[in-house]
């Protein structure tokens, strides 16, 4: 097959799994089912882990097949069985009360989205696998930080934290050539790990102690 074409059919696979990841994504946004939350952020870290090992093939860069297998492991298999354990625990399963309903929530997602493109647009010439998938990077970043803003049950705070997370990985594995530096890719993957396990002890704690998981409750710990 023609080089040429081959990159193309990458960049082709890497788009169509980015573009799956910010759908995924969205549906976190709306949808209040926190074991549901917790099926979707699994399946969009399978897309990060697919981009990953799609960028390693082209490109040979063995560290990148390392980020992918320890995604796999860390962020589809571990922690989605972690959280779910803590949900059934702790017995709160729906987001009750978020800050936006879900067609504002959507609007603003909407132009968070445009944000992102716009904001991409200048470095769509930088890599040659995923033409914009800096802008779903970026994408994936801002609406991960409105969901933490508009989600007030700490486990919900804790996918969109996780959702952040699968934006920094997906720029650094797909936007050049070789990524990142392993040794920067390893820290901020076990980073993540140990704040999502120190995470879910204060959720279980906010709950003994508050009878709830909503963190504006945390407000009442002032003397």
């Amino acid at each position: 097959m023609n080089h040429s074409v081959s990159i193309e059919i990458g960049s082709q696979i890497i788009m169509l799994l980015a573009a799956l990841m910010l759908v995924l994504q969205l549906l976190l946004v709306v949808q209040r089912m926190l074991l549901i939350n917790i099926r979707l952020f699994a399946l969009q870290s399978l897309m990060l882990t697919a981009i990953a090992t799609v960028v390693a093939y082209y490109y040979n860069a063995t560290h990148v097949y390392i980020v992918a297998v320890l995604t796999l492991v860390g962020k589809v298999i571990f922690l989605p069985w972690l959280l779910n354990r803590l949900v059934r625990r702790i017995n709160i399963v729906q987001e009750i009360e978020p800050l936006f309903n879900a067609p504002t929530s959507m609007l603003i997602c909407g132009g968070l989205t445009l944000l992102g493109y716009l904001v991409a647009r200048p470095f769509t010439t930088l890599h040659k696998l995923g033409n914009n998938t800096l802008a779903i990077a970026i994408t994936l970043l801002l609406t991960g930080f409105f969901l933490m803003i508009n989600r007030r049950k700490a486990i919900s705070q804790v996918l969109a934290l996780l959702t952040i997370e699968n934006g920094v990985m997906l720029a650094a594995v797909a936007l050049t050539t070789y990524g990142m530096p392993l040794v920067v890719e390893l820290g901020i993957f076990f980073d993540v790990m140990v704040a999502v396990m120190v995470l879910g002890i204060l959720v279980y704690r906010i709950r003994e102690s508050f009878d709830s998981m909503d963190t504006s409750k945390l407000d009442q710990l002032k003397g």
